[in-house]
């Protein structure tokens, strides 16, 4: 992919890439622009400290949020596993609102298999210790606020413990939080992980939780997950239907997860799927934030059908790459042809002569991910994470702050 046509595309932030499904091109045409509903969406970085930390070469000017990753619970506190190593990482980055005073910068507890949290909010008891703790963090390193990165409650991810009490036992966390957070002099943000599917909101009470949250960070990547054989997009925009995908092999696969019943919606998902649902089920748009990848899937023995998109591939080829390595790699190599999935909205790249798929979020789908939640009138946007994106010129945050900014 010429790397040219890339940053092109970052100075053209209103024009969308020529559909794809089934086919696909890489011309691209203006649309014309809808009206803003919010002018000032928030932009939030999930942040996991690079091996070559350097705080102050953190692009905190283009951020409205920054989430430094992350904490766990330990013993039933929230707790770094290494405070000697973190915590000076976190100062240093709490230092940088010297550069943007309006930055939030806040602390993520939990994480991908991260456990403890069940048994944690199980009573009055060991809530009021967690939010104690979670007290004094926020008072030792002068925060802004806190993320809840519970995955899931009453839903086991990665093996970690659920139970059904999980659902009233996080809607009590979430209160104590909330009122633990007012005892500051200073406003303090709430704001917990959420799944982009719909069956997580099952197991919480979403109404009730987001009285005391200020965002939900719904997490829409990995909508395809790292486990899944067959290509599609991870992290897609657009609000596709099962009939975009019939006769594919992930469109069988869908079909048959349906009829058994292992899924309970025929679509692929997306997300302006699950902004849509939690709008109709009553949350404020305000209080929505969607998630940007700066990462990718990459797919092995893929099939040219459809340029590899849809289909059975023989494996993951690596399950995550990290934005800045895809840039480094692939975006530069002939074999690569970057395609535009216009029902999707969403790129993916397909090199025919070693059958690789990559399924990513790009300059071009960011920037239309943030124009998207300004024109829907939703928080903003937030993405995993900020160490994966290339340090050069034209980054996925430069396109993102653009957007939000043109």
């Amino acid at each position: 992919m010429n790397l040219t046509k890339i940053n092109c595309s970052i100075l053209a932030l209103a024009m969308l890439v020529l559909g794809c499904s089934p086919q696909a091109t890489e011309e691209t045409k203006e649309t014309p622009s809808s009206e803003v509903k919010n002018p000032n969406p928030v932009i939030m970085a999930y942040y996991v400290p690079e091996r070559d930390y350097k705080p102050e070469s953190i692009p905190v000017e283009e951020l409205t949020h920054i989430i430094f990753s992350f904490t766990n619970v330990i013993d039933g506190e929230m707790k770094f596993r290494n405070p000697e190593a973190a915590g000076p990482k976190l100062e240093a980055l709490v230092k940088q609102k010297e550069r943007n005073p309006e930055l939030k910068v806040m602390i993520a507890c939990g994480g991908w298999g991260a456990d403890g949290f069940s048994d944690m909010a199980l009573t009055e008891e060991s809530r009021a210790k967690f939010i104690q703790s979670a007290h004094d963090f926020i008072q030792k390193y002068q925060l802004d606020g806190m993320d809840m990165d519970w995955e899931y409650p009453g839903i086991s991810g990665a093996g970690t413990m659920a139970r059904e009490e999980d659902t009233q036992n996080f809607t009590a966390l979430m209160k104590g939080l909330r009122e633990m957070l007012d005892t500051f002099d200073s406003p303090k943000v709430l704001t917990f992980a959420s799944a982009g599917w719909k069956k997580y909101y099952d197991h919480i009470e979403t109404l009730e939780v987001m009285k005391y949250a200020d965002y939900t960070n719904v997490m829409t990547y990995d909508q395809v997950s790292g486990v899944s054989i067959y290509t599609g997009h991870h992290t897609p925009l657009g609000d596709m239907k099962s009939s975009d995908v019939e006769g594919t092999p992930f469109g069988a696969h869908m079909d048959s997860l349906y009829q058994s019943g292992e899924n309970l919606d025929a679509d692929p998902r997306s997300a302006q799927k699950i902004v849509d649902f939690l709008i109709a089920e009553g949350v404020d748009p305000m209080q929505i934030v969607i998630g940007g990848a700066f990462y990718g899937r990459v797919w092995k023995g893929v099939p040219p059908t459809n340029n590899g998109l849809y289909q059975l591939s023989s494996g993951l080829h690596i399950g995550w790459m990290a934005y800045h390595s895809i840039r480094d790699q692939y975006e530069p190599d002939s074999k690569f042809k970057r395609y535009w999935d216009d029902k999707a909205q969403a790129p993916y790249m397909y090199n025919a002569q070693d059958s690789l798929l990559v399924s990513y979020d790009d300059t071009v789908s960011v920037a239309l991910k943030t124009k998207y939640a300004m024109e829907k009138g939703i928080g903003g946007i937030m993405f995993w994470e900020l160490g994966n994106d290339t340090k050069e010129e034209g980054s996925l945050l430069d396109a993102i702050y653009k957007a939000a900014h043109e």
